[in-house]
């Protein structure tokens, strides 16, 4: 289902410009099993979803959700083996395979989870500057050591090796890295597990940071405190889907305006909300649309249910993937007249 065909229940909220608009994305991959028998494997479905300037949209979802491929397909890096279909757009404009490889590194910057990403043998300026003609250079090293003082790190840092830095010091670079061509939308990808609570505030803030200065940033992650603490809405992955995208002044108290039942589990489970576990697993691919996806887990599913996957469908600003909430909402709707 498109995104143009996505059903709107209110329109009356102003936005801020869109960066990326992306609609109806399914990812899969072709394998060879024994016999060398082709398969196709189903990771990501009809999969929806809006970033605006000045907006941090967190992606929550558990390993194998199909949360980092979306990274891997805005920049154009999926495997050759991948098959992907839907649309995106960046500021109205296809963002075919051909404008990523223009945008890439420039108005789209990735931030990796992993320190290793930085090359052991080469100098951090020269990383952060990147391969550029050299009359250029020296108008980038200015721009670096900008960059670098407003994160705490002083000039001589350009000329040190990975290994020479401390574990805070490379995250600092690797956000340099990002920057350094003042890119429009921002990926971070997984960048907090194993960090103190000091390094997580801190990189959090400068995610904080990037987003007051009009820059899109998207975090890709599994920790819920760290989506509820900076973004401004959450989506929900589940086994390659969108199934909830909320905001985040809605994960508080009990959960109450959370809508589908999975946000909602998830959200309980956490300690500080009494560590109630539920039962199941989450689907490791998308190998049926003839059912809802979370139905064998689901605690309000109704007759509809058992036969399809539910659209994901717009409900006063959130969006949600659950047969059960559009019909509590379209009954609710008629009883008001």
């Amino acid at each position: 289902m498109s995104k143009n065909n996505i059903k709107h229940y209110d329109d009356s909220v102003t936005i801020p410009k869109t960066l990326l608009s992306v609609s109806n994305i399914s990812i899969s991959f072709s394998q060879y099993s024994k016999g060398l028998r082709q398969t196709i494997l189903n990771v990501v479905e009809d999969l929806d979803l809006d970033v605006h300037e000045g907006e941090i949209v967190a992606i929550l979802g558990s390993s194998g959700s199909g949360k980092s491929l979306l990274a891997h397909a805005i920049l154009g890096i999926l495997p050759m083996n991948s098959l992907l279909t839907g649309e995106m757009k960046y500021e109205g404009k296809i963002l075919d395979q051909k404008l990523k490889e223009e945008l890439r590194g420039d108005e789209i910057a990735l931030i990796p989870q992993s320190v290793d990403f930085l090359d052991p043998l080469m100098k951090v300026g020269d990383q952060v500057i990147g391969d550029i003609e050299d009359e250029k250079r020296e108008e980038k090293r200015k721009t670096m050591i900008k960059i670098f003082e407003n994160y705490d790190l002083k000039e001589d840092v350009a000329d040190l090796y990975p290994f020479q830095l401390s574990g805070g010091m490379a995250r600092r670079v690797l956000f340099s890295t990002s920057l350094i061509n003042n890119p429009k939308l921002i990926i971070a990808d997984e960048p907090t597990p194993g960090l103190d609570e000091k390094s997580l505030k801190e990189t959090l803030n400068y995610l904080k940071i990037m987003a007051k200065e009009r820059r899109g940033v998207i975090l890709i992650t599994h920790d819920i405190h760290a989506a509820v603490e900076i973004a401004d809405k959450i989506a929900i992955f589940y086994s390659g889907y969108v199934i909830e995208v909320n905001k985040t002044e809605n994960f508080s108290g009990n959960g109450d305006k959370l809508l589908h039942p999975y946000t909602r589990a998830l959200y309980k489970a956490l300690p500080d909300n009494g560590f109630q576990l539920f039962e199941g697993n989450q689907p490791i691919n998308i190998d049926t649309k003839d059912k809802c996806i979370y139905y064998d887990r689901c605690n309000q599913s109704i007759e509809k249910c058992k036969h399809s996957n539910p659209d994901l469908v717009e409900i006063n600003g959130m969006k949600i993937r659950c047969y059960f909430v559009e019909e509590q909402h379209n009954k609710q709707n008629s009883a008001n007249g």
